[in-house]
């Protein structure tokens, strides 16, 4: 018998596994079917729907817009107080569609071929189905006669307006309501989902996400008629700065979670690409970007690996002039900068400057939007249940803790002391790959990865808020 079935005779008789797995399915069908596509948000419709489940299940929900139709959604398992609190969030809204590229309605939940479509299916309304259904049936099973008592309590938390960069859902709820969701640890999207590698198959947890900084690159030149060409142009000055960023080689920086990642996967992959990864931990050669592609063979976990050592600064728009015949005396372009952790913007900005050379005496920037990066440790017993149980659904996979370039709502949760990782199992097909799903046209999850899922976290809530 493994030790999955052993661990499940022991503790967890009374659940229902299957059934947990289509209330998983019926939730997510739910919410992929209330149109919460940010902007313009209209998160509430979701929030009541998730709140009155709560209250079917003799749950009292606390209901909060933190902006007109804006709802955020917050519940609590009450423990014993032995230990402090665990935080289960995640976020209603999801990212707008383009129709016609979806071969099926993107707001219709549709179950086909063992497949959950709609968007939000990964991003991440399937999360939130799966921890809402763990928060249920632990609530359930607490109240049976003999149930051992949560040691802790557990908050579960859907909240609003985490794909744009407005901030009308946890930043407002976390500074005005900071007791719904003060938490010693928190759960949350990315990390826990399978990643293939060469045959070789991974858990990346997120410990860590980089730090945001857009910005506004900005060159000048001297004005006039464009009938008559001179040098000082500044959509010129632009273009070259532009065309050298594009080609930078910023140093690499290696932070804890990118030298435990790259740790990680030479240890699973072994052969010339560990020795390639191991000698790349060992080098002191920090002054540019290594060929990563020449030490894996996957371009995609190459291009990762670039990211998670290296600060970067992506063009993603150019504004120069207002009329045809005019040489402007401005041109901007706009950069996606990300940050790792310990580096602040203006350090950002003195690599880019360091890249441009002596084009960048012609460059100004002025920063519109930052998020931290955040860092957290992996010596924690979390952590390691985490990896424990992940490993007990999965002998043959890896959990590593990882590093995510985006940004999540972990950077709000964090201002409250929590420990906050990236944690939503998934158990994807060789070949699948979630980078290629999330965001994408016909969006989708199969019911046997959420089935996976929802078990695997609800054995980490049980086992970590009960102490069994």
């Amino acid at each position: 018998m493994s030790d999955a079935s052993l661990w499940h005779n022991a503790y967890m008789v009374d659940v229902n596994w299957n059934a947990m797995a289509d209330e998983t399915v019926r939730v997510l069908q739910a919410l992929i079917r209330l149109d919460t596509s940010n902007p313009p948000g209209n998160e509430s419709i979701a929030a009541g729907y998730i709140a009155n489940i709560l209250h079917e299940n003799g749950i009292e929900p606390t209901v909060i817009e933190t902006a007109p139709g804006r709802g955020n959604v917050v519940a609590r398992l009450k423990g014993n107080g032995n230990a402090a609190p665990l935080l289960l969030y995640s976020h209603t809204d999801v990212v707008p569609v383009e129709r016609e590229h979806w071969t099926v309605d993107p707001f219709g939940g549709m179950l086909h071929n063992g497949y959950v479509y709609g968007r939000g299916a990964l991003d991440m309304k399937g999360i939130g189905a799966m921890q809402l259904v763990a928060f249920l049936t632990l609530a359930r099973q607490v109240s049976k006669a003999g149930h051992t008592p949560l040691q802790r309590d557990i908050i579960l938390a859907a909240t609003a307006d985490e794909e744009t960069d407005t901030d009308q859902g946890i930043g407002p709820l976390i500074q005005c309501h900071p007791d719904l969701l003060r938490a010693e640890y928190g759960l949350s999207e990315f990390g826990g989902f399978s990643m293939y590698a060469s045959g070789k198959c991974f858990y990346p947890i997120q410990v860590a996400e980089k730090g945001t900084a857009w910005m506004r690159m900005r060159t000048s030149g001297r004005p006039g008629h464009a009938s008559v060409p001179h040098d000082d142009n500044a959509v010129v000055h632009l273009a070259r700065a532009v065309d050298k960023l594009s080609r930078a080689r910023f140093p690499m920086h290696m932070s804890a979670t990118a030298r435990a990642f790259i740790a990680g996967l030479a240890d699973g992959l072994g052969g010339p690409q560990g020795a390639g990864l191991r000698a790349l931990l060992a080098s002191r050669d920090s002054s540019g970007s290594p060929l990563f592609e020449h030490i894996v063979r996957d371009p995609g976990l190459a291009a990762e690996l670039r990211a998670i050592t290296h600060n970067t600064a992506t063009p993603t728009g150019l504004r120069a002039g207002v009329k045809t015949n005019v040489i402007p005396s401005f041109a901007d372009a706009v950069l996606d900068c990300r940050t790792l952790p310990g580096f602040s913007p203006a350090e950002m900005i003195d690599e880019i400057k360091h890249t441009l050379g002596n084009d960048a005496g012609n460059v100004t920037f002025e920063v519109d939007s930052l998020s931290p990066a955040v860092e957290f440790g992996t010596n924690t017993p979390l952590y390691r249940l985490l990896c424990q149980t992940l490993k007990r659904h999965d002998p043959a996979g890896l959990p590593i803790p990882s590093m995510l370039t985006g940004a999540t709502d972990a950077k709000h949760v964090a201002k409250l002391g929590t420990i906050c990782y990236g944690f939503s199992p998934l158990k994807f097909r060789p070949g699948e790959h979630f980078s290629d799903l999330v965001h994408g046209h016909d969006e989708r999850v199969s019911v046997e990865s959420l089935a996976w899922g929802v078990q695997v976290l609800y054995e980490v809530v049980h086992e970590f808020c009960t102490g069994r």
